[in-house]
């Protein structure tokens, strides 16, 4: 179960990396983990630092992949951000949170692939 949830989660990042790359993102790090918690994708979208966090669902069994990032989650973005701000000295850089919904359908094709930029700014 978990294997399949994680690739779930894998696929959905790829997805998610794709679609920013084509809309001009340069993704830096993927997975990028630290003390604080973990990000899926740090980009970067002109001058500015992105971090991105990508949540995939199939079907609606378990809501929106809105819903799935709570305030608690949005809290732990915010440290991981301000951790690879410190441990990468880009303090002078501008940085968002975008989120990124990826719906797909039974058989794994997107439904729907959304970006929803700077979510919680710093």
């Amino acid at each position: 179960m978990r294997t399949a949830r994680q690739g779930l989660g894998r696929r959905g990042e790829e997805l998610a990396a794709r679609y920013l790359v084509a809309r001009g993102y340069r993704i830096l790090a993927r997975n990028y983990r630290c003390s604080a918690g973990e990000v899926d994708l740090v980009a970067m979208d002109g001058d500015c630092l992105v971090f991105v966090e990508v949540r995939t669902r199939r079907g609606d069994d378990w809501g929106t992949p809105e819903e799935s990032v709570d305030e608690s989650k949005q809290r732990k973005l915010a440290q991981v951000a301000g951790h690879y701000v410190d441990e990468h000295n880009v303090a002078d850089s501008s940085w968002r949170i975008d989120f990124v919904a990826v719906d797909l359908d039974i058989r794994g094709r997107v439904r729907r692939l959304e970006v929803m930029r700077d979510v919680m700014a710093p």
